[in-house]
């Protein structure tokens, strides 16, 4: 590991209060890693905005909500993870993130912010790219453990629920502590070990 890329120079004292926990983030500093910036409820898609106006690499995965009222059905773009939006970073530039109005900090452990595989991001593009219906789930750690064994989202790991008299294929992100949920018909499973 090399030493971590960290100037000290110029930074007021809540600037060098973030800077200190920078230290504890990855030390390949050449390469941008993804994040999960938590922010005030309903403000993803305005953050979005801002993240974009910035140059700032983010991903909002949205799924369509159907709210129905009297008169009318409305179709409504959600965030898939409510109070959450993923960030792509270079190893110490957060604080142009965490001064976004509404962005409350980066997820992490013991005030330094954990990085977030690429290999789970593209698992949520994927399961968008596909047009699966997904929607937001309750966090789900316990139960039948499932693998789908072909097609688009092979290999992928879940936990299969029984919703509506349907069965679900929760998929949980343990960084965020968030699961999103799709209908299993015309995927092929198969027991992914014990259960949980």
């Amino acid at each position: 590991m090399g030493e971590p890329c960290f100037d000290d120079s110029a930074v007021n004292k809540r600037e060098r209060g973030l800077a200190d926990n920078e230290r504890h983030m990855s030390t390949d500093c050449a390469q941008p890693h993804w994040y999960a910036a938590h922010t005030s409820a309903n403000h993803e898609k305005r953050i979005a905005n801002r993240l974009s106006s910035l140059g700032i690499e983010h991903y909002l995965p949205l799924y369509v909500a159907i709210r129905r009222w009297k008169d009318r059905s409305v179709r409504l773009s959600r965030p898939l993870f409510p109070g959450y939006i993923f960030v792509r970073l270079l190893h110490g530039t957060r604080l142009a993130v965490l001064q976004i109005r509404g962005v409350a900090n980066l997820v992490g452990s013991g005030g330094a912010p954990i990085s977030i595989a690429d290999s789970e991001i593209l698992r949520i593009q994927g399961f968008l790219a596909q047009g699966y219906t997904a929607e937001p789930h309750r966090y789900l750690a316990v139960g039948r453990r499932v693998r789908v064994v072909n097609g688009p989202l092979q290999g992928i790991e879940g936990i299969v629920v029984n919703r509506r008299n349907r069965q679900r294929f929760v998929v949980s992100f343990e960084s965020i502590q968030r699961s999103v949920s799709v209908e299993v018909a015309g995927f092929d499973l198969e027991p992914a070990g014990r259960e949980s």
